[in-house]
């Protein structure tokens, strides 16, 4: 283990691990499991100026939007904001 440091209650934020001919990085066992990441997790690697950078994928905000788009069952033309706040507008007086 290379520095300690506290982060989110985890006692070591650094480790060394080995790039392999495939390709594939094993990221050592005290840091998984201080961040409680088990087999299968989904990852989303991004690149940063000084290397790479490892995040659990948000796959609930994932499912979620997914979910989201086209719920409504709306087939017709894009409506843009003016349109809809016009129609919002119209619904405002009809309620009156």
């Amino acid at each position: 283990m290379e520095g300690k440091m506290k982060a989110k209650g985890l006692t070591s934020a650094r480790a060394m691990t080995v790039l392999s001919q495939k390709g594939q990085v094993v990221i050592p066992k005290d840091l998984r499991e201080g961040r409680g990441w088990q087999p299968g997790l989904r990852l989303v690697v991004e690149a940063t100026p000084d290397g790479l950078s490892l995040r659990p994928l948000d796959a609930k905000r994932a499912e979620t939007a997914a979910a989201l788009l086209g719920c409504t069952g709306y087939r017709g033309p894009r409506r843009t904001i003016a349109d809809m706040e016009a129609a919002i507008r119209v619904g405002a007086q009809k309620s009156k």
